[in-house]
């Protein structure tokens, strides 16, 4: 690599670029260059979402990321979803913008705090929310989104002993729906942690017409205030149909941008994370973490074919397998 030492960072390449650099035209001509796709979450910032071939959810990612015939990858969003990329596609380049975009949630379970769960619950299968690792995926049966775990959960037979985790608020949710009684890792998502009932009843009060949407991540409290429930795919698809014009939306603030895109006609409140003596907290929820990807490091990483996600080959062989029955199921 052709890079001076100062611009490559820990997990990343800061080069600068020439001033008045049209950086989306560019990654466009590098993707055309190079064979290559982006993929963005919804919770990235609107630039990215507006150069990206395709934006999605965690589990519509998975399946593109199944699909393509693209030479590489760019997955925009967080460290674990581009694992995710690698092991359904290991033929594939996959470049992650920034290998520090982490995820809290994973973060919240690792591989051998899970195995030695499981030694000590013998005869139990284990339900992995996808915002895990890939070591923690080898170590799963089945792995859900927020958007599939109902009817993936559904299939499974009735007496079947599970596991689920990390996320104790979607699990929670899952069991008091289907009846489950699984037993519950106790991680959570650091951004849908912070809603507070607070701040949605002053914002129901401020706008009394408005539909309240929560995502799955969301404390059960939340989950109660919310008119509608799921994923971050399940509240865009319901605002895009609904002829409601107000929208009290929780859960990661990148996701409005599409759905004002998409609903210019209406009308999307995020919910603050906490309330302030003055009132209503910042006005907005974010994961600094997807906002860690930017076009500059999307130009430097398609340029120079670096940072690059790699999988150990015997990791790799386990933990697709998970995966690959979800999209089965779902």
């Amino acid at each position: 690599m052709k890079l001076k030492k100062v611009w490559i960072k820990q997990g990343y390449i800061d080069e600068p670029v020439a001033e008045g650099t049209d950086l989306k035209k560019e990654i466009r001509r590098l993707c055309d260059e190079k064979g290559a796709i982006i993929l963005a979450h919804y919770y990235t910032i609107g630039d990215i979402q507006d150069i990206a071939d395709f934006v999605g959810d965690s589990l519509a990612l998975a399946r593109k990321a199944a699909e393509t015939d693209a030479k590489v990858m760019v997955m925009c969003g967080v460290h674990f979803m581009a694992e995710t990329c690698k092991l359904l596609s290991p033929d594939k380049v996959v470049l992650c913008p920034d290998l520090n975009a982490g995820c809290s949630l994973a973060d919240s379970c690792k591989a051998e705090d899970l195995k030695k769960y499981k030694d000590e619950h013998p005869g139990y299968q284990v339900v992995s929310y996808v915002n895990t690792t890939a070591a923690v995926k080898a170590l799963t049966d089945v792995v859900v989104t927020s958007g599939n775990a109902k009817k993936v959960i559904d299939q499974l037979p009735e007496d079947a002993k599970l596991i689920f985790g990390p996320d104790y608020n979607l699990g929670n949710y899952i069991n008091e729906v289907t009846g489950r009684k699984m037993l519950l890792w106790n991680g959570g998502c650091h951004v849908h942690e912070r809603f507070s009932i607070d701040s949605i009843i002053a914002l129901k009060k401020e706008y009394p017409e408005a539909v309240v949407m929560a995502h799955l991540e969301c404390k059960g409290p939340v989950l109660a205030l919310a008119d509608v429930k799921g994923s971050t795919a399940t509240m865009l698809n319901y605002a895009q149909q609904s002829d409601k014009k107000q929208f009290i939306v929780a859960t990661e603030a990148g996701i409005l941008h599409e759905m004002q895109r998409t609903c210019p006609d209406k009308e999307f409140i995020p919910v603050p994370p906490e309330i302030s003596e003055g009132g209503l907290g910042c006005s907005c929820n974010e994961c600094q973490y997807m906002k860690m990807n930017t076009l500059l490091k999307i130009y430097n990483a398609l340029k120079y074919d670096w940072p690059s996600v790699e999988v150990d080959p015997e990791i790799a062989k386990e933990a697709v397998k998970p995966i690959e029955k979800m999209l089965a199921l779902s």
